[in-house]
């Protein structure tokens, strides 16, 4: 997605106008993917090696539009988190918040939210859920009451918490390194909105469900009578943990001012903490742990985006997300305004129904083909913040909306506790609805007023 770097196509291409078919291989490339007929990498890949197939891109036209510095910060952050886990960090935190309000059921659900959601700013939303959920069932048992409202809040927290950095959602990290805006941007600019709209959902979920939520002074001592300390496995790999990724987190605030990728900087974050995790091990060993720490990293998804890329890639050069931005432009009648409120809502409601990155990831260079005729990159911020809002916001609509909310309800269905599509949606409806007006309404004052 280098708008800047477009190498012309051929206009024909066997017979067919090529933005004809460029479009009919992404709308295939897309239904195949809607509808989980294959591994989503697998589609990526076929797709973008039938770009190169028929004609409408050369091979090295597909690398040009591979984004390498978003791979970069998805490789180097999933393995700065896989060895990270292995500490016991995350599980130490949940056991710690749940002692902090003295084993009451009602803060108990508080602060698991409020943990999921400061942890899906820096970890992606996934690895968040698996690392929390095992801990809220375990703590729900002792104190004898569904882990329903639990996993409900957590889910709508992982996805409310990523939208707060560049790290916290794939969507943020693609729209991040194709604007090349920093991590400090993120944080000055959604960090309290997502704020906001915590508070707001632990004021809600405190009002249907926190206070029906009791238990006995005898099983809230079995919460107070957990140690902690026994969920850290490794003191010294913990100390090197933090120390790199306290590092790497400075890195990216402060790699605006050094002109250095965040890609880079996790990529390099990645390399010093898997040295400092080997170091001392003999050959055999060492090697061992490397491979172990490698099959962490989701590769399915990596080289999901990288096929995708390429498929977004043939519609760019070919002049069709540029066809789109026009139209966009005449909808909106070149208002930023009006696409800005036209992003959020359409984003969120894609979102909800569909994954949300191959949306963000073809209305990047569609958006970016329309800054010159609407006042230019500056002037457009708030589209862009409105894509990011509704992409990640939307996330909570249902229950396939995000990677996170899929993973949570396997969870709870293999520990007895299904989560139903419309149970869910009878929540996650009208909490998306309200973080979506909260957003137009804050983009608004923020930029319109």
């Amino acid at each position: 997605m280098h708008g800047e770097n477009i190498m012309e196509t051929a206009q024909i291409i066997w017979g067919m106008d090529a933005k004809i078919l460029a479009t009919v291989i992404m709308i295939l490339t897309y239904i195949a993917l809607f509808t989980e007929t294959l591994n989503r990498a697998v589609v990526a890949l076929l797709g973008a090696s039938i770009m190169i197939f028929a004609g409408v891109l050369t091979q090295s036209q597909a690398f040009m539009g591979i984004d390498f510095n978003t791979l970069a910060l998805l490789i180097g952050m999933m393995s700065i988190v896989g060895i990270t886990e292995k500490t016991g960090l995350f599980q130490y935190v949940a056991i710690r918040a749940a002692k902090a309000v003295h084993g009451n059921p009602r803060g108990i659900m508080i602060v698991l939210a409020l943990v999921t959601a400061f942890f899906s700013a820096f970890l992606d939303n996934v690895t968040t859920v698996l690392l929390i959920v095992p801990v809220t069932f375990q703590i729900t048992k002792k104190l004898e009451i569904s882990p329903y409202p639990f996993l409900l809040a957590e889910i709508f927290a992982s996805n409310l918490g990523g939208t707060a950095t560049l790290i916290g959602d794939p969507p943020n990290i693609l729209i991040g390194s194709a604007l090349n805006l920093s991590f400090t941007d993120f944080l000055k600019e959604l960090t309290p909105i997502v704020i906001l709209c915590m508070l707001v959902l632990t004021i809600i979920f405190d009002f249907f469900f926190g206070r029906h939520l009791v238990t006995t002074n005898l099983r809230r001592q079995k919460i107070m009578a957990l140690d902690e300390k026994q969920s850290i496995t490794d003191h010294g790999l913990l100390t090197k943990s933090l120390s790199v990724l306290s590092l790497v987190i400075i890195g990216f605030i402060l790699a605006e001012h050094f002109h250095i990728a965040n890609g880079t900087i996790a990529m390099f974050g990645g390399a010093v903490l898997l040295f400092l995790y080997t170091l001392g091990n003999d050959h055999g060993e060492r090697d061992r742990k490397v491979e172990q720490i490698f099959s962490l990293v989701d590769w399915t998804t990596i080289f999901f985006f990288a096929g995708l890329f390429v498929v977004v890639h043939g519609l760019e050069v070919t002049g069709v997300l540029s066809l789109l931005g026009h139209e966009f432009i005449e909808l909106t009648g070149g208002s930023v305004e009006k696409a800005s409120i036209l992003i959020l809502w359409a984003s969120a409601l894609v979102s909800g129904a569909i994954d949300n990155i191959p949306f963000v990831a073809t209305m990047i260079p569609m958006l970016q083909s329309t800054e010159v005729l609407m006042g230019g990159r500056e002037a457009m911020m708030p589209v862009w913040w409105a894509l990011s809002l509704g992409a990640c916001f939307g996330g909570n609509a249902t229950l396939i909306g995000a990677s996170a909310n899929v993973i949570v309800a396997g969870m709870a269905a293999r520990e007895g506790h299904p989560i139903s599509f419309l149970g869910f949606m009878k929540w996650s409806v009208p909490i998306t609805l309200v973080t979506i007006i909260i957003s137009t309404a804050f983009l608004y004052i923020q930029y319109f007023l």
